[in-house]
């Protein structure tokens, strides 16, 4: 569903992504690590179209991103899901203004047929009952959800979550977690999810890789993380990883 073939960008003649290649097969979950500036972002950047590689090509579905016009980009990214590592709500909306506004921009349903599709959304995630207050009335896990409802609300086939659980404790960062997991067991979504939460996510995603000094320093399993050799890989996922975070 999504290949990354030989990726390379650089800002000002400093070298972000030296030839990262890394495939997601379709259905499949596979987490992003690597530590803080490595360039998870910009890659992300990059497979959904925000970014043009200097080198190297990002294939989705078949079609190269790079390539495709306005409306390529505009019909790809109606099939993409995006959660934002703040969430990126609108302020002056409410929660239901904000999950009701892709389906009102880009789809020509009833106004009937979009409030089920919103309020079965909000349900979905937790939010029901929360639907008239603002970003600014209701808390950060909150956000997220109302957040992952306006993403989902279009049945993405492919979601890309940057860095989900920030500026969240751990009890609710891995509820979001669980959440994310239940929607993509509902959907069966290709996910890209960015985090450092570790080792917490390993036990939502089928694959792991690690950027690192700008390639694909190590790719494999949960588990084949958890026990690996490499002094680099047990340095940032930690000697004491906990095996009942497993999936």
């Amino acid at each position: 569903m999504i290949e990354i073939e030989g990726l390379h960008k650089s800002f000002d003649g400093n070298e972000v992504l030296s030839g990262v290649s890394l495939a997601i097969n379709k259905g499949e979950v596979v987490a992003l690590i690597g530590g803080s500036g490595c360039g998870k972002s910009v890659l992300v950047k990059h497979v959904v179209g925000l970014m043009k590689p200097d080198r190297g090509r990002v294939i989705v579905d078949g079609r190269e991103i790079s390539t495709l016009n306005s409306r390529g980009l505009r019909e790809l990214r109606a099939r993409l899901g995006f959660l934002f590592q703040g969430g990126a709500l609108f302020d002056s909306m409410t929660v239901f203004e904000n999950v009701v506004f892709p389906l009102k921009e880009k789809t020509k349903l009833s106004d009937e047929l979009i409030r089920t599709r919103a309020f079965k959304e909000l349900e979905l995630v937790g939010l029901s009952g929360s639907e008239h207050k603002y970003p600014s009335q209701i808390s950060g896990g909150m956000v997220k959800r109302a957040a992952l409802a306006r993403a989902l609300v279009m049945d993405p086939e492919i979601m890309v979550f940057d860095e989900p659980t920030t500026g969240l404790d751990p009890v609710i960062g891995l509820a979001i977690l669980r959440l994310i997991d239940a929607c993509h067991r509902r959907l069966s979504f290709t996910g890209l999810i960015v985090t450092h939460e570790i080792p917490k996510v390993f036990s939502i995603v089928d694959r792991v890789a690690m950027l690192h000094k700008g390639i694909i320093w190590a790719e494999g399993s949960p588990q084949e993380f958890v026990s690996s050799k490499d002094s680099v890989v047990r340095e940032f996922v930690g000697e004491g990883t906990e095996g009942s975070f497993i999936r």
